[in-house]
Order: structure tokens, then sequence, then C-alpha cells
């Protein structure tokens, strides 16, 4: 039996682009207010105007999740507002170009580790207080294909920050499991979104049109979020039936010497 979401109250991150965007849209049609978070606030506005066109309810909250004082005052905006938080969905993300161990700094690495895997870490701790009240809680960290198989086409930076995220959402169920509380990471092989133009290999538009598409992704978020409260989804590993992971493409794989 699917879990009715109207009323519910969901938190979004990167919710102005891609994943983000295409599980906010399809969790305000589901009935759920939507908190839009990003950094920009032009794309969460034109995010929200097409949840409201499609008769949805969303609210844009401009944030930096890699400022851990920014994501707790958030939060509290968001219970002082709706006086809940039933869903957390973890998407915000970044990766960098120069991504090779040749090629990686210190502050390109911290960087990613502060967006990929701190942020959704402050962001969890926000939201854990008030789902313990509630004796319920969905939070759902959105990794990738490279945080279960490391990825040389991801970067070391990358692939080590979703491997870890991976981690993150397996100790959230082992502690929190017992306050009504799940997370499930799921794991996307390659989605055609703009993070893909960080890539070292920008991939041609037919490359792109085989891979995962957002709104695939959109509907995983709102199948996890539609499970009864009594299901853990603990995670989820999905790729495009043509997936380039098995392909053995030259971009893949590091260059012979």
């Amino acid at each position: 039996m699917q879990r009715s979401l109207t009323g519910t109250v969901a938190w979004v991150t990167g919710a102005g682009s891609g994943i983000g965007q295409a599980g906010a849209r399809v969790l305000a049609t589901a009935g759920a207010v939507v908190v839009l978070s990003g950094r920009r606030p032009e794309p969460l506005t034109d995010t929200a105007a097409a949840i409201a066109q499609a008769g949805g309810k969303a609210e844009c909250l401009a944030l930096d999740i890699a400022d851990a004082g920014a994501v707790s005052a958030a939060a509290q905006a968001i219970l002082a507002r709706h006086g809940r938080l039933d869903i957390l969905v973890n998407n915000a993300g970044i990766n960098i170009k120069n991504r090779r161990w040749n090629q990686l700094t210190p502050e390109a690495w911290r960087q990613v580790v502060e967006v990929n895997l701190n942020g959704p870490v402050y962001c969890a701790q926000a939201a854990l207080p008030a789902m313990r009240r509630q004796r319920d809680g969905l939070i759902i960290n959105v990794a990738s294909w490279a945080g279960r198989f490391p990825s040389y086409v991801s970067g070391a930076a990358y692939t080590a920050s979703k491997h870890a995220m991976l981690a993150m959402n397996y100790s959230l169920n082992v502690e929190e499991f017992q306050h009504g509380i799940r997370a499930c990471c799921i794991l996307p092989a390659e989605v055609a979104t703009p993070i893909l133009d960080q890539r070292p290999v920008v991939l041609p538009a037919e490359e792109r049109a085989r891979m995962l598409q957002p709104e695939d992704l959109g509907e995983t978020i709102l199948f996890v979020a539609r499970m009864p409260a009594h299901v853990c989804l603990n995670e989820i590993l999905i790729s495009p039936t043509w997936n380039r992971a098995f392909l053995g493409e030259p971009d893949r794989f590091p260059p012979r010497l």
C-alpha cells in the first residue's frame, strides 16, 4: 500500500536542476509541500514556478549546505513555518574537472568533500531532532554508482565522498530505526545532468540520451517516499541499460604509460 504524501513536508537540496529538481517536482505533485534549497536563487525560483503551475506547493530557501550554521538555521526556519519535517532529500553534489591525483589540490579535495559528504551530514543532523520527536522520518541520500564501485572517471574526491555517503546512510539506519527513521541511499550510474559538464572528456548528446535521465531518478525518489513507514529501502543501485561502466569506454580507465 502506497503511503500518502499529502500534507507532508519535504526538504530537497540541490533542487535547482537535475535530480533534485525532478525529485522536488514529483514529490510536490504527490501532495508534499517541498522546500527547495540550492546555492543559486534563480534556478530555485524557476523550479518553484513550474511546481506551482502544475498545482503543487514549493518554497525557496537559498542555502550553501557546506555552511553548517546556515543549514541549522534553514532547518529551524522550515520547522518554524511548518512545524514538521517528514522527508529530507540529500541531493546536492559537485565534482571538479581537475580530478586526477596528479592534478588534485587540497583545496579541491576539501571543496568536494564539504559539499558531497559534510553537507548531507549537516542536513541530516539538522533534520533528525524533529524526526525523532515525530517518531517518523525519511532521509534519502543521493550518492552514485561510484559510491559502490571505485571509479576512475569520477575521480578520487568524488568517489571517496560517495563511498562515505553510503556508509553514513547505513549508520543512520543502525542508530535511528528505533525512532521510526529510515534512510535510503540511491546509487545511480551515469545520469544526464549538468554535472557531466565538469568531466575532463565532455560527452556528446547521443551518449547522454542513453543515460539515466533526471526524471528517472525523480520517480525513484517518489517510489522510496511512498513506501509505508515500516519499510526501509536501505539502498537502490540503478543504472541505464546501456551502462558505459560495462563497455570499457576510453574515458573510464587511466591511459597506459
